[in-house]
This record gives C-alpha cells, sequence and structure tokens, in this order.
C-alpha cells in the first residue's frame, strides 16, 4: 500500500464528500480509491468511512486519520517545497480561494505573484465563505481572500492580512446614449436604490446579507427582480438587460471596459466592508506561502489592489 497516496485518497473524499468525484479528482478508477481506503482501514485496524448505498461521512476513528493527514500531506508539501526551492526561487503550487466578490483581486494577485516568482503556480478558486473558512481550517486552502469581519465570530486559528476596504455601488445603464466606458456618478441613497429593478446574490451568500443589512438600516423592503449566485450574472444582468445591480467595487472595476453603463456610490448608510487575506497562523508555510504573504504587504500592492476596488478614486494602475 501506498500510505501517502491513500491519504490523498482519504483528504479528496472529504473535499468532494462523493466516492465518484473524489476519484476523478485523484484521476484514479472509483474501485480503486474504494480499495485503496480498504487498505488504509486494514492497515489501522479501524472502520475510516461510513459506507452506503453513498458516501455517508466517517467515523470518529477516521475523523482522526483525516486529521493526520491533512498534516502529513501539509508537511510533505512543506518538505517538497524546501528542496525544490531557495530564499530568492521559491517552487511549488498555492492554493489560493477568495469569495465571488474578491475574485478580480485574488486574480490581480496571482498574476502579480506568478511574474515575480514564475516557479510559483497559483491556484485561483472561487469559494464561499463558510468554504473558504473550512479550507484553511484543515489546510485544504493555503491563503484565502474575504470577509475579516467574520473572524472574530467564529474564533480558530486563523491570521489576517488586511487588504482593502470595499465600498459599494448600484450599477446601471447610463442615462446619456453613446457613452464610452464605464462611468462614476452622484452618489445615490440606498432607500432610492431599493425602489429599482434590483438583480442581487441569493440570500445564502454573505455579500447579499451585507447589502439586505444596507436596505434595512433605511427600513427598505427590496424585492429583487433577479437573484444569481453568481457575480458574472450580476453585471452582465445590467448589460444586457434592463435591471440594476449592488456591486462592491472591485466588481465594478472588472467591468469598466463596458459601454455605456454608471455606477453610483451608494449612501445613507455608507456600507464599508474589510477583505483581508487570512492563513492558518498554526501551520508551517510552504516556500510558496511565505512569497505570498510578503507580496500581500507589499506597497505597491496594496496601492494597486486599492485603486481597483473600494470607492473606485484613484485611476487604475
Amino acid at each position: 500500500m501506498n500510505l501517502l497516496a491513500s491519504l490523498r485518497y482519504l483528504v479528496a473524499l472529504h473535499e468532494h464528500r462523493h466516492f465518484g468525484r473524489a476519484a476523478q479528482a485523484c484521476h484514479i478508477t472509483q474501485p480503486a480509491l474504494s480499495n485503496a481506503l480498504r487498505a488504509l482501514e486494514k492497515e489501522f485496524g479501524v472502520v475510516v468511512v461510513r459506507r452506503g448505498r453513498s458516501f455517508e461521512g466517517f467515523t470518529p476513528e477516521g475523523e482522526r486519520v483525516l486529521a493526520t493527514a491533512q498534516r502529513m500531506l501539509h508537511e510533505h508539501q512543506v518538505l517538497q517545497q524546501d528542496l525544490s526551492s531557495d530564499a530568492a526561487h521559491p517552487r511549488g503550487t498555492l492554493r489560493l480561494g477568495a469569495v465571488p466578490t474578491a475574485m478580480p483581486i485574488l486574480a490581480r494577485f496571482a498574476a502579480q505573484l506568478q511574474a515575480r516568482h514564475p516557479g510559483i503556480v497559483p491556484v485561483a478558486l472561487s469559494m464561499s465563505s463558510q468554504a473558504l473558512e473550512a479550507g484553511l481550517e484543515s489546510i485544504a486552502l493555503d491563503l484565502a481572500l474575504g470577509y475579516t469581519e467574520r473572524m472574530p465570530a467564529r474564533g480558530g486559528p486563523l491570521r489576517a492580512w488586511p487588504q482593502y476596504v470595499e465600498h459599494y455601488f448600484l450599477l446601471r445603464r447610463a442615462p446619456a446614449a453613446n457613452v464610452r466606458g464605464l462611468q462614476i456618478g452622484d452618489p445615490m441613497h440606498w432607500a432610492d436604490a431599493a425602489r429599482l429593478p434590483l438583480c442581487l446574490l441569493t440570500p445564502e451568500m454573505h455579500n447579499r446579507s451585507l447589502v439586505d443589512g444596507a436596505f434595512r438600516a433605511t427600513g427598505a423592503t427590496v424585492m429583487p427582480a433577479m437573484e444569481t449566485d453568481s457575480v458574472l450574472t450580476l453585471a452582465l444582468s445590467v448589460v444586457a438587460g434592463h435591471v440594476c445591480s449592488v456591486l462592491p467595487g472591485a466588481l465594478v472595476d472588472a467591468v469598466r471596459g463596458h459601454d455605456g453603463l454608471e455606477a453610483l456610490p451608494l449612501t445613507s448608510p455608507v456600507l464599508t466592508t474589510p477583505i483581508g487575506f487570512m492563513s492558518h497562523r498554526q501551520v508551517q508555510p510552504t516556500r510558496a506561502l511565505d512569497a505570498a504573504l510578503a507580496l500581500s504587504q507589499d506597497r505597491e500592492w496594496l496601492q494597486h489592489a486599492a485603486a481597483h476596488s473600494g470607492l473606485l478614486a484613484a485611476e487604475p494602475l
């Protein structure tokens, strides 16, 4: 039995919660994955996986094996990167996650990191806040960009590096015809925005709870004309349809090139959301993660992130 491979299959099963999808992610057949897990159970003399017609979770003993597997695979990655890197040339894969509304900034960060360190291969994933936090705690993610305000309520072994403060805009078709590019218009009150046909994120998404809170603060009740779990759809529904949308600055910046759009800063109240990178403080960082954390605190990078998010007051860099 290849112990390291079997532990990797176990972690994949935890991440995908499905035998077939875990096998596919590991590039093996489902019977091969099942046989490896049974060999793992034989090795330790305990039942690890609850089996029925489908995956039903892990036994208490399986949870202990899983936690050890996660730590062992991380230590293997740390050693592998140490052996293949030097201080000036880090090498290896770096798993990055971001909440959907921060993906434009994560894309810029990953691109700059790869340009600075060609030996690093960033893997950028769009994930919910809950999935980000779970991924960090299980060491499935190296670094996550999301809502740092959630951390005190959850507790846990996470550390944050502030990146930028997000502001919110109403995105609509520009009143004037033939407007080139996106225009930043005059501020609009949330109460006035509530009376417009809106495309909003679906209720389970954390960003939607922030937006709903701002509307409630004005005493407004909003019945969206459209809902979506895709931030791309938020913007394209305005481009292609007759609705408006509420977007943070990072997403507004991503559609600057679209003609005929106008973004109005939303006020009364002014909603601000701190966005930061988060990592697990109790695990040894890889060479790639050390390089990413150094970039996350670089002054020029922070200026770049601020120029493409927030109030969009500065010209993009």
